[in-house]
């Protein structure tokens, strides 16, 4: 399952709710697969924040380095929640993923997934160079996901759609 949205859109509570009544059909086990790493105070307190939401019974794993997530996906057993495609992309270097490694170990894995990403195709035109690839390369890599997800779904403003 796929769950996009724009900042502070709600796509992360969305898909905690979503991913925990998942669990809870099955062994109840529920992984938080974390992409970001600290970079300032403000990363910090967003993380802190998810972190809060989160039941205490829930493990989580942190990427070291980007190259590993369809490793770490496919040894995960039980429900999965991926936050976020966006900053594992940005983490990569050159904005360079595997999305067809990605791809496989979704498609491998044997427990349910959902994953977060960023909409970025309905903000603002980025101005810089640098700016533009990156919507670019993620506007491809929700496309390439989207494409083998069981469900995908856009939430605005706090509100689900499903598409």
């Amino acid at each position: 399952m796929l769950v996009l949205g724009g900042t502070r859109s709600g796509k992360s509570t969305v898909a905690e709710g979503l991913v925990a009544d998942l669990a809870s059909q099955a062994d109840g086990t529920v992984t938080y697969v974390a992409t970001v790493s600290v970079i300032d105070e403000g990363i910090a307190q967003r993380i802190a924040t998810h972190q809060a939401r989160r039941p205490p019974t829930w493990n989580t794993v942190e990427l070291a380095s980007s190259s590993e997530l369809p490793t770490v996906l496919t040894q995960l057993d039980g429900s999965v929640l991926l936050d976020s495609l966006g900053t594992w992309l940005a983490s990569a270097p050159d904005l360079e993923v595997d999305g067809q490694a990605l791809v496989h170990a979704l498609e491998v894995r044997s427990g349910s997934t959902v994953l977060v990403s960023e909409e970025v195709g309905l903000a603002v035109h980025p101005p810089t160079a640098l700016g533009r690839a990156f919507v670019d390369a993620l506007g491809h890599l929700n496309q390439t996901v989207a494409a083998i997800a069981e469900r995908v779904l856009l939430v605005v403003a706090g509100r689900t759609l499903e598409l």
